[in-house]
């Protein structure tokens, strides 16, 4: 097996993220390889399905980009990354990444990944894109299932 060096992190801020956190950890730690963070806020616009676009009093994704910066710097300092190795991203969560572990020579991409079936299989997700589009090794951590609401 190759020896990690550079291992990315990409985290939502989601439930189960401990789970993809934890195992990333471990990793750094088992090959004593650099870890980094990434965080994308998704810039899809809202659409209110019966009138088209809103326009809002506030900038949300400001607002989005501000709560993100601040979850991941309280992660960082968790994890003891540092500053230089924390990246916030605005845009396709998948591209985001593949593109950031490609700068910076990640080696390792660690994600987490719902195994869903049916239809949002069809549409894809974020970990299947990143595993198809990433050029360094990919880690797709399984989330457990959400129970059916």
């Amino acid at each position: 097996m190759a020896m990690y060096q550079h291992i990315l992190l990409a985290v939502d801020f989601f439930e189960h993220d401990q789970i993809v956190i934890d195992r990333a950890k471990a990793l750094a730690a088992s090959y004593q390889a650099k870890l980094s963070l990434i965080h994308v806020v998704d810039n899809t616009p809202m659409v209110d399905a019966g009138y088209g676009d809103m326009p809002y009093p506030i900038d949300l994704g400001n607002e989005l980009m501000a709560i993100a910066q601040a979850k991941l710097h309280k992660l960082a300092a968790a994890l003891a990354v540092a500053e230089a190795d924390i990246w916030l991203e605005s845009g396709s969560a998948h591209q985001e990444i593949v593109r950031v572990a490609q700068e910076q020579q990640a080696d390792l991409l660690v994600v987490g990944s719902h195994g869903r079936h049916g239809l949002a299989l069809l549409l894809g997700s974020t970990a299947n894109s990143i595993l198809h589009h990433a050029r360094c090794d990919v880690l797709a951590v399984r989330l457990p299932d959400q129970p059916a609401a």
